[in-house]
């Protein structure tokens, strides 16, 4: 684990370096940005509408106390999108989406030598190809998940009217009740570690592939498994110094 930890560390240390080529990057920008992020908007509206409908009617049938206001359904049901489902629950799907695609897409290369390719015409591979992702990831991903926590939040509503677990009114008021903005910083710092991890880790084990398309398809399957581990693990650790 360690030899893997200083090696994820060292390919870093190339993958942060200036681009050679300020046009050919901002193009490969441009299609990561549609490759990875634009093609996720679908999956990310699906189920944030339907977890954002789950998440009040849940609350609302845990809170079924008369003595209990019915906008604190709508209160909590904010807090839950905002601080845990929409951050956490998204980027899980999201490293099993794009884990596999950035892992299996690099092991391919890696396996057919074109990044020894690219060595030999003096490219720095690492930059050239796992570089635009990160940073792309980075800057789409929590657009993706503020477009996330709308989109539940929506669905609430949405669940409200046509279940009739509280009056839709009701649960605008309990939405506007008792915020704080650093509820959305603490969703948004969670939201870059998360991205960060994903597209790192999924680029250092598809990079470093050996063998054929067996082996592409055990680090693709890896670095989801990775990948959700480090979510939930730096979720943990996030919360507890942030919020305690």
């Amino acid at each position: 684990m360690l030899k893997k930890l200083g090696d994820y560390v060292l390919l870093m240390f190339q993958v942060f370096r200036k681009p050679d080529n300020a046009l050919i990057f901002r193009k490969r920008m441009l299609h990561e940005f549609y490759n990875l992020g634009y093609t996720s908007i679908g999956i990310v509206a699906i189920l944030s509408v339907f977890v954002g409908a789950v998440a009040t009617i849940l609350v609302a049938y845990n809170t079924d106390n008369p003595l209990l206001p019915e906008k604190l359904i709508g209160f909590s049901a904010r807090q839950m999108i905002i601080l845990e489902f929409s951050p956490t629950m998204i980027s899980l799907i999201l490293a099993g989406k794009l884990g596999s695609q950035i892992a299996s897409e690099l092991g391919t290369m890696r396996v057919t030598q074109q990044i020894d390719a690219l060595k030999v015409m003096g490219v720095n591979p690492a930059n050239y190809l796992i570089f635009p992702k990160i940073l792309s990831c980075l800057l789409f991903i929590p657009v993706l998940i503020i477009f996330s926590i709308v989109i539940g939040i929506l669905g609430g509503w949405l669940a409200c009217v046509f279940t009739g677990v509280i009056t839709p009114s009701n649960y605008v008021v309990g939405l506007r009740a008792w915020f704080e903005p650093f509820s959305i910083t603490f969703a948004m710092i969670k939201t870059v570690v998360f991205s960060f991890l994903i597209t790192s880790i999924s680029s250092f084990i598809g990079y470093n592939v050996e063998g054929g398309s067996v082996e592409v398809g055990k680090a693709s399957t890896q670095a989801v498994v990775v990948g959700s581990i480090a979510i939930i693990v730096f979720d943990l650790i996030l919360t507890q110094m942030l919020l305690t």
